[in-house]
């Protein structure tokens, strides 16, 4: 359930929500679970950015041409990052290197969520009402002086985060098997072989 969700909110924020002039949410929650949002539209934002971008560099001239293709370049290196990580990360897990396959597929996760919001910049969430409605980095910030201390809280904690999400890693680094879950944890049993002998 978290994962689609993800991918309903990722997909919300690449259509655009209805925003009103005061940028508060105007729609209902069938607003938000429209068809495209419940298809994820993850893998699509990829080809389409870089499939739009290539399509502005081929209609236009000038410095605009050099704008999108400059994008269109960015977006392929992206998707074809997010693409290669993945398909190398499908062919790791079947070779049996789970390892490999963990951190090919985190790249591309990483890929795919820095193409998303690279491509929305400034915006943060797109207005359906009214471009001009739009929540972007500027109006969407914090005060100042909430952007200093908060600043300051992440420089402090994230090393601790980071620190304990190591330790955990390590803690963890150990295989487990059957013998390790215990029963409460609702683990089938193990089937007994068949015997053919008579009682």
């Amino acid at each position: 359930m978290p994962a689609l969700l993800w991918g309903v909110a990722f997909a919300n924020m690449v259509q655009g929500v209805p925003l009103h002039a005061d940028h508060e949410f105007t729609g209902t929650l069938l607003t938000l679970l429209n068809p495209y949002a419940l298809l994820g539209g993850l893998a699509t934002v990829l080809l389409f950015l870089l499939h739009g971008a290539v399509f502005l560099a081929l209609k236009t001239t000038g410095d605009v041409q050099v704008r999108t293709a400059g994008l269109a370049r960015g977006a392929g290196v992206a998707a074809i990052v997010a693409a290669l990580a993945l398909v190398a990360g499908i062919g790791a897990a079947g070779m049996g290197r789970e390892g490999w396959a963990f951190l090919f597929t985190a790249v591309a996760v990483i890929a795919v969520t820095v193409t998303l919001f690279g491509s929305l910049y400034p915006d943060v969430l797109p207005s359906t009402t009214d471009p001009a409605y739009s929540l972007t980095t500027t109006n969407a910030a914090s005060t100042p002086d909430t952007l200093k201390i908060m600043t300051w809280v992440a420089a402090v904690f994230t090393p601790v985060v980071l620190a304990y999400q190591a330790w955990t890693f390590w803690g963890f680094r150990r295989r487990i098997g059957r013998s390790d879950i215990p029963p409460a944890a609702g683990l089938p049993p193990r089937r007994q072989p068949a015997t053919s002998g008579r009682p």
